[in-house]
């Protein structure tokens, strides 16, 4: 891959400087060729943070579960795959994709058959007693209205009678007109009671009917289809292991699948949280892929994660970074492993050293530079930083000779740059003071919000509340 060769090359650069510094600077003695030098040049420093990752298709379809497992009527929340094609297989819309497992909605379906015999006989025997119990009320209700008929008729026949016999004729009459309609009241009541309770073993019937179809229905749903052509790639579970006969879907997780858009791909990765701060959405990134190390991609970081995660076997906290492809090829597939390079700052023309040179104390940074034939401690002033180098923004030019290890004689030497220090230092109290102010300044805001003793009285709630709460 072009951007490690690249890596590389810098890398072979710098060492052949210190080796012609060390021939240079190595004379006669054994003392003097234990030293190493670095000479301090000046060009494009850039900035990156490396990883490996893992590409994704930026838009895919879904395959999921059947939706009718978490219904009201099934309530099925997990369900076993029984069997799977190959990952990788490329589909047509409507091929075979997973079988799920059978069972969990067999003994569903037979339950709920078994449920609507139940119904289908409690509402037969409904109709049976609504028939039964309406009819004996018809009867009543029939020798009601005879029974007023014949009073009638006796009224009619005592009219030549007595007084008391007519008016007692009278009587019964009344009483058998009363008896009539609550006769006729009664089995208007009967008859609608009945018919609702008709109706709702009816319904229960509909109920049970429904519920057994939709499961009936969701068992053809059990060999899961393809939704459109494409090459599929398995999910992982809640725990994070691929997708395989045998593993468990839950309807809340009930992606198993996709079909993924092999033209838009972008790679997956993990920054670390000491680096996470550096990297920012619209970098540039170098992406090689470790199947093809002839093929380097560019790239721009697409999204980074604001929460961390501890990954599955790790112990230190990483983000999320979203890297997305510019460009195709139809050689890449999705899970292939990535390697990135996100360039997180490049500067022109600067001057940058070997970390080696680089060393630091409780208080500052410094550099052991040569000076003819003696050397002495430089204060630096250290800017970005990568994986090899170091930008010095102060303290020290180009064409300088520094240093890469400690030397023997480090106490006696001159220190210089202390007015670099001293700006450093300054630099720092001005910051350290900023974030204090600034604390303070939220201190009071949250102390204005808080109630004081005089707020807590009558007085002091009225004093709170709202100009127009006062005036009502």
């Amino acid at each position: 891959m072009q951007v490690f060769k690249k890596r590389l090359f810098l890398i072979l650069g710098g060492f052949v400087v210190l080796v012609v510094g060390f021939v240079y600077f190595g004379g006669g003695s054994k003392e003097s060729q234990q030293i190493i030098t670095y000479k301090v040049t000046k060009g494009q420093f850039k900035a990156q943070i490396y990883s490996t990752g893992q590409l994704q298709a930026e838009k895919s379809v879904p395959i999921d579960v059947p939706g009718e497992l978490s219904s009201r009527n099934m309530r099925i929340y997990e369900i076993k795959i029984s069997k799977l094609i190959d990952e990788g297989t490329v589909v047509d819309s409507g091929d075979f994709v997973a079988m799920l497992d059978h069972s969990g909605v067999e003994e569903l379906l037979a339950t709920n058959k078994d449920e609507l015999e139940t119904n289908l006989r409690s509402f037969e025997d409904a109709k049976i007693d609504t028939n039964i119990n309406l009819s004996n009320l018809r009867d009543g209700l029939l020798n009601s209205k005879v029974d007023v008929e014949e009073k009638q008729l006796i009224l009619e026949q005592s009219q030549y009678e007595s007084p008391a016999v007519v008016r007692q004729a009278k009587l019964d009459l009344e009483r058998a007109k009363r008896n009539l309609e609550q006769e006729d009241r009664n089995y208007e009541l009967k008859r609608r009671q009945e018919a609702f309770k008709v109706q709702r073993a009816y319904q229960e019937v509909s109920r049970q009917q429904e519920k057994v179809e939709e499961i009936e229905k969701l068992l053809d749903k059990m060999e899961v289809r393809a939704p459109q052509s494409g090459m599929v790639i398995y999910d992982t579970d809640r725990f994070g292991n691929k997708i395989k006969v045998g593993s468990t879907v839950s309807t809340w997780r009930p992606t198993f699948a996709t079909l993924p858009d092999l033209t838009s791909m972008i790679s997956k990765t993990f920054i670390n949280e000491i680096d996470i701060s550096r990297v920012k959405v619209g970098q540039i990134v170098q992406v090689g892929i470790d199947a093809f190390p002839d093929k380097v991609f560019d790239g721009i970081v697409r999204d980074v994660a604001n929460i961390g995660q501890v990954l599955p076997g790790g112990d230190s906290k990483v983000f999320e970074v979203t890297i997305k492809l510019n460009g195709s090829d139809p050689e890449l597939k999705p899970a292939m492993t990535t390697s990135n390079a996100i360039t997180v700052d490049v500067l022109d023309t600067v001057l940058f050293v070997p970390l080696e040179t680089v060393h630091q104390n409780d208080s500052l940074q410094f550099v052991y530079v040569k000076d003819g034939g003696s050397f002495y401690k430089q204060i630096i002033d250290a800017g970005s930083i990568n994986e090899n180098y170091v930008v010095i923004n102060k303290g020290i030019s180009e064409g300088d000779v520094l240093l890469l290890s400690m030397p023997d004689i480090e106490d006696e030497m001159d220190l210089k740059g202390i007015g670099i220090y001293e700006i450093q230092k300054q630099r720092k109290e001005q910051l350290e003071k900023e974030q204090k102010e600034k604390l303070d300044k939220d201190t009071i805001e949250v102390d204005k919000d808080k109630p004081t003793e005089g707020d807590k009285s009558e007085e002091g709630k009225k004093r709170r509340m709202p100009e127009g709460v006062l005036k009502q």
